[in-house]
């Protein structure tokens, strides 16, 4: 494939869109900025340089975790393929040509460089049976339904948890939340 892959470190700066197509395949759209910072030798500090826009898609269950998790102003790290668009406005709006950046992501992730963020894993159940969820033990949780979500993870305030033992980062056992 002669894609070009880009990672992209910047803020969120529009509310994430998210729906569904008419096949029912998740999307989340939204805008992002990244804006360059350099060094200058003649001031000795660091300076911002231009502000770059972006348009991040997202599509299936990264699109589901993206409406989830991300606001507007969060720093994120997005990495996927670059495609670069082009058109002309009307006449009547003035007829100039455009461009327009686009990404569409195949992950999506908090810059932890800029603050702390608490994961939860997302199990989604198989559409066409039920199956047994195994917790990260091995040990079966329950049988699930084809429409239930299973969240797992540790609790939400991770800052009262207790230190990292080997049943997980909250030295508690991975909790199990049915989701509709």
């Amino acid at each position: 494939m002669n894609d070009t892959m880009v990672t992209l470190v910047g803020n969120v700066a529009t509310a994430v869109e998210y729906r569904e197509t008419a096949a029912g395949v998740s999307v989340a759209r939204f805008r992002m900025a990244a804006t360059s910072r350099r060094w200058d030798k003649a001031r000795e500090c660091w300076a911002d340089g231009e502000t770059s826009f972006y348009t991040v898609r997202s599509w299936r269950a990264l699109a589901d975790n993206v409406a989830a998790s991300v606001a507007v102003g969060e720093p994120l790290v997005v990495q996927g393929r670059l495609r670069v668009r082009e058109g002309e406005q009307p006449p009547e709006k003035g007829g100039q040509r455009w461009f327009a950046a686009e990404v569409d992501a195949l992950a999506i992730g908090h810059d932890l460089a800029r603050g702390t963020s608490a994961f939860r894993r997302v199990v989604r159940a198989r559409k066409a049976a039920e199956e047994t969820q195994r917790d990260p033990d091995g040990a079966p949780l329950e049988k699930v339904e084809s429409s239930t979500t299973v969240v797992m993870g540790a609790p939400a305030n991770r800052r009262a948890a207790a230190p990292v033992g080997r049943a997980g980062p909250s030295g508690n056992s991975p909790q199990k939340v049915s989701v509709p």
